[in-house]
This record gives C-alpha cells, structure tokens and sequence, in this order.
C-alpha cells in the first residue's frame, strides 16, 4: 500500500545551476547532495527541512544513459503556497520568468519558469 508521494525526480542539464535557482531565487534549502568522485549525483531540495515530499535533481544525460526509454520530460507540479500575489511580485523583481496571476475555482495561482524553463505553478487555496 502506498502511504505518502515522498520524493519528486526533476531530469535537468545543470543540477547545480538549478539547485542555486530553487535556493537562490525561491529560498528552497538543500536537504542533502551526494557527491561521488567529483561529480553531483543526487541533490534533494525542499521549500523547508521539515516537508515530507522533496524533489530530487538527476543530471538528465546520465538517467538518459542508464534507460534510453525513459520519458525525461519534466512533470507538472503545482505547489501550494501562502500570500501568492506578494510571492508573484517578489518572482517578477527577481527576473523569474512568471505567467499571469489568475484567479481560479481552486484558489489563486501562476505559474512560473526555471533556469532551464521548466514550468511549474503555484496556488494559494
């Protein structure tokens, strides 16, 4: 039985560009980064050090590698979050790619792009 969704795999071409995206501009902490021979090979990020579900960065090219049929495109997520429409502004003034703030049935939400531009969304219920 399945209990709780606990790590979410981001494939991405530069794990340590996109870790200082998500700690730099969205004050995410690293919750753990492996280092073998030099080289990243696993970097958790969270929103705190206290969340149960965490994504994880893989370096797209070796995953590739190792399951040629794997599909690495990256999933859609939709973080939930508080005061969105200050979140909104504080993403457009550090130059973070945003879309428009909208108001939903769901909640308030937008949705935005990361070093490498991948989307995601985030809504205030």
């Amino acid at each position: 039985m399945i209990k709780k969704i606990g790590q979410v795999m981001l494939y991405v071409e530069d794990q340590a560009a996109v870790r200082d995206f998500w700690v730099e501009k969205l004050d995410f902490v690293v919750v753990s980064e492996e280092v073998v021979n030099g080289e990243i090979q696993w970097i958790e990020i969270a929103p705190t050090n206290d969340v149960e579900t965490t994504f994880v960065l893989q370096n797209k090219k070796k995953v590739a590698e190792m399951n040629p049929d794997m599909n690495l495109g990256t999933p859609s997520i939709l973080l939930f979050g508080e005061n969105v429409a200050e979140l909104y502004e504080e993403y457009k003034n550090k130059g973070i790619t945003v879309g428009e703030l909208v108001d939903l049935p769901m909640g308030r939400v937008f949705n935005f792009a990361d070093n490498e531009g991948n989307y995601f969304a985030i809504c205030e219920k």
